[in-house]
């Protein structure tokens, strides 16, 4: 049985005349206590300590009483119905199924043209006197969101009337053909998309890594920068910033009549050394009978 109060503690008007009465406070305590009603309505547990349970089917009181929350009648209240059934008919996955796959080796190019760069050297936004890099390029907002690097196509070639100088992830046959006719020069060099957020933010030099020998017209002294820039790991990446017909920045790599290819070999280059095969000849212990 819980403790009872006194009344002095539980009825503030009879304090008075219960302390006239109680003239030492160990007596105090052989006085009937009483508690009041309120107190006990008022116990409750901890918010989050009980969890009232859903009881399906046992009267309307509960809101999950006649049907059990199911409804009224059908395939859904008498049975389940399997995922994606539509009625018997060919299920909508076999009819618009998934078609084709997703290449986990594309690369996100950005895409851009010649004349909006010519536009932006006419309004000033770009210097043409300096390298053209993704850098300038993003900061002047020529291109915007560039995941895995920029393209540089041919739209509007005949608009092209500066020379640029434009280092860039690639470029088309005949954009290279319209810079270069313009007296410019184009370079492609390797970028991931981790690089390219930090040559934006100019915590990497968009031009210079450790494999690369770019060639910038009026630049003497090198910034140091935080982080390096990265150069290409796969074997079609070699490969393609190794071509020249890309104007890739590893093509000095390659010798005399050398292919970009790291797997097939150009006819004519290098050195052949054959192998000499030697004749086996019958030892004596192979003569032997036993």
């Amino acid at each position: 049985m819980p403790p009872i109060l006194h009344e002095a503690l539980c009825v503030p008007w009879a304090s008075k005349s219960i302390s006239s009465r109680v003239h030492s406070p160990i007596l105090s305590f052989l006085y009937p206590q009483q508690r009041l009603a309120s107190i006990l309505s008022g116990l409750s547990d901890n918010p989050g300590a009980y969890h009232k349970s859903i009881r399906r089917g046992r009267g309307p009181s509960s809101g999950k009483g006649k049907t059990s929350g199911r409804g009224h009648k059908g395939q859904k209240q008498h049975g389940k119905v399997p995922r994606g059934f539509n009625g018997g008919q060919t299920k909508d996955e076999v009819v618009h199924g998934i078609r084709g796959f997703e290449n986990v080796f594309s690369v996100d190019m950005k895409p851009l043209n010649l004349d909006k760069v010519q536009s932006w050297v006419e309004q000033g936004r770009l210097d043409p006197s300096k390298p053209i890099t993704i850098r300038e390029l993003a900061k002047s907002r020529c291109v915007a969101s560039v995941k895995d690097g920029v393209k540089l196509l041919a739209k509007g070639s005949e608009k092209i009337t500066s020379p640029l100088n434009i280092i860039i992830s690639r470029a088309s046959a005949s954009a290279i053909a319209a810079i270069e006719a313009a007296g410019g020069s184009v370079t492609t060099r390797y970028y991931t998309a981790q690089s390219i957020k930090r040559v934006v933010k100019g915590e990497t030099d968009p031009i210079h890594s450790l494999q690369s020998r770019i060639a910038v017209p009026g630049q003497t002294k090198s910034t140091v920068y935080p982080k390096r820039l990265p150069d290409p790991t796969s074997r079609k990446d070699i490969e393609y910033y190794r071509d020249p017909a890309h104007r890739g920045y590893l093509s000095y790599q390659l010798e005399q009549g050398q292919g970009p290819s790291l797997f097939f070999k150009t006819p004519g280059v290098g050195t052949f050394v054959a192998k000499r095969v030697k004749k086996k000849t019958a030892s004596a212990a192979e003569n032997r009978i036993w």
